[in-house]
């Protein structure tokens, strides 16, 4: 299984969202059954590292996400990847945009394909807030990757995993 996951710039959300799933992953018995990446719908970013506001906030909990480089979707992505995972709706509309014809991946919202309430289907752009705008991102994100391992481990079968 090959999840994308995706946001504006690939700097803030996306690369934490890449960060925690993984992170999530290799504590689960999915660990080295799921390739995780991320990217964005832009290119203004594309070689850098993520938002040093991402970095830290991920750091404080634990998860380094400091080696990430941002890069912008490519046609390649959708077949490479089985879901690209978008973090709000204008990154799905952007992203459908640019599927090419015959696409193998199918394109969603990340937190509605975690499985979080109907009321949390976007998650909010961080980038023009302060230290708290990423920590209620990071809470957001983490209770979404929660959300993706329990929605492999059923897909994909396997026992019981545990989560922090």
């Amino acid at each position: 299984m090959k999840l994308l996951v995706v946001c504006l710039g690939n700097i803030c959300r996306s690369p934490t969202a890449e960060g925690l799933i993984r992170d999530r992953l290799e504590a689960s018995h999915l660990r080295g059954r799921v390739v995780v990446d991320s990217a964005g719908t832009g290119d203004w970013h594309a070689g850098q590292p993520p938002d040093r506001r991402s970095v830290a906030c991920a750091a404080r909990h634990g998860v380094d996400i400091g080696g990430l480089r941002a890069r912008q979707v490519e046609p390649e992505d959708f077949h490479a990847f089985d879901w690209i995972l978008c973090a709000d709706k204008a990154n799905l509309r952007d992203v459908k945009q640019v599927a090419p014809a015959r696409a193998r991946a199918e394109v969603a919202l990340l937190l509605e394909w975690a499985g979080l309430e109907p009321a949390l289907r976007e998650v909010p752009d961080p980038y023009a807030g302060d230290v708290n705008e990423f920590e209620r991102v990071w809470a957001l994100l983490e209770r979404a990757a929660d959300g993706v391992v329990e929605r492999l481990s059923r897909q994909m079968g396997s026992a019981p995993f545990p989560l922090r």
